[in-house]
C-alpha cells in the first residue's frame, strides 16, 4: 500500500538530491570551484572540472575523486575563447546525453588602489593618474568575469535543455558565481572587479528571462559569496589545492566572526542546484560585514 503522506519527499536525501547528475564546473581546480566540485561529486554526481592548468585539475581528481559515490573528470580548456568552449561542449556531448548543472565559476580580480581622498585632485591622482588604473585592467577583468558566463551558458544550452527533457521534474541549471562585491555600493578599492561582478548579477537575470521566454526549461541563478579562501583572496593554494584565511582577521568585521568555508559554499551549491522553483535569483553567502551592510 502506498504511503498516505509525502513525508519521504522531505528527507535530506531527496531535498538536495544530485545523485547521477552530470555537472560542469569551470575553475574547478581550486577555491570556490573546488568546493562546488566536492559538494556535487561526494553526493553522487559526475563532475567535469574545467581549467587551463592540467596539472591542477589532475591533482584535484587524484586527491578528491577517490572512494566517493560520484566522479571528478578533468577537462583542460580556456573559457575565454569560443573555439575552446565549442571543443569542450563536443567532448562532453560525445560522452553524456545531457548536462544537468553548469557552474560558471572561473574569474579574476583587478588591480587595487586607494579610493579614499580629501580633495578632487587627490582622488584623480589615485584613480586616474595612477598607472595601475588603466583601461586594459578593466577590459581584462571584464573579459574573464562576464562574457564567459554568457558564452558557456549558450554553448551548453542544448545539453542543459536535454537534462529537463530526460529527467521528469528536473530542470537544467546554471549557477553563475558572482560576488557580494557586485551588490555593495562601495568599490572596496577595486572598481573594475566590483563592476564586473555587478554585470554578472544582471546578466544572470537577463539569461534567466530570455531562456524562459523562449519556452526552454533551464534555470539560471547566481551565488554571491563574501570572503572565501581561494587563490584570488589568498594568492596561492596548498598541496591539497586549498587556500586558508586566518579566522582572527575577521573577528569584529563579519557577524559570523570568520570567513566562509567549504561547508557554507557546499550548502549553497546544493540548494541552488536542487531547488526546482528557484530562477533568476542571487543567493548571498557572506557573513554580513557590518561596515558595508548598507548596500543600497
Amino acid at each position: 500500500m502506498s504511503s498516505p503522506n509525502n513525508n519521504d519527499a522531505f528527507k535530506l536525501s531527496e531535498l538536495f538530491n544530485v545523485k547521477d547528475k552530470v555537472v560542469v564546473v569551470s575553475g574547478g581546480g581550486s577555491g570556490i570551484g573546488l568546493m562546488a566540485t566536492q559538494a556535487f561529486a561526494v553526493n553522487g554526481a559526475k563532475v567535469y572540472i574545467i581549467g587551463r592548468t592540467k596539472e591542477k585539475l589532475d591533482k584535484v581528481a587524484e586527491i578528491y575523486g577517490k572512494d566517493i559515490p560520484g566522479q571528478i573528470i578533468p577537462i583542460q580548456g580556456d573559457i575565454s575563447k569560443k573555439e575552446s568552449i565549442t571543443a569542450m561542449v563536443k567532448e562532453i556531448e560525445s560522452k553524456e546525453k545531457c548536462v544537468c548543472i553548469l557552474v560558471n565559476n572561473a574569474g579574476v580580480s583587478s588591480n587595487t588602489m586607494q579610493t579614499e581622498a580629501k580633495t578632487a585632485e587627490e582622488m584623480k591622482a589615485n584613480l586616474f593618474d595612477n598607472p595601475d588604473s588603466n583601461i586594459e585592467d578593466w577590459t581584462d577583468t571584464y573579459k574573464t568575469n562576464v562574457p564567459q558566463c554568457f558564452f558557456m551558458t549558450m554553448g551548453f544550452l542544448p545539453l542543459l535543455q536535454k537534462a529537463s527533457e530526460h529527467q521528469h521534474g528536473f530542470s537544467g541549471c546554471v549557477i553563475n558565481v558572482c560576488s557580494i562585491s557586485g551588490i555593495v555600493k562601495t568599490a572596496q578599492h577595486h572598481f573594475a572587479y566590483n563592476a564586473s561582478k555587478a554585470a554578472v548579477i544582471h546578466l544572470t537575470k537577463m539569461l534567466g528571462f530570455e531562456i524562459g521566454n523562449n519556452g526552454l526549461k533551464v534555470r539560471v541563478n547566481s551565488i554571491a559569496p563574501g570572503v572565501f579562501p581561494s587563490e584570488m583572496t589568498q594568492g596561492e593554494s596548498g598541496e591539497n589545492q586549498k587556500s586558508e584565511l586566518p579566522k582572527e582577521d575577521f573577528e569584529g568585521k563579519v557577524f559570523a566572526q570568520r570567513p566562509g568555508n567549504d561547508r557554507d559554499m557546499g550548502n549553497a551549491m546544493l540548494f541552488v542546484a536542487s531547488n526546482q522553483y528557484l530562477s533568476k535569483a542571487s543567493i548571498r553567502t557572506w557573513g554580513s560585514r557590518a561596515r558595508i551592510a548598507d548596500h543600497g
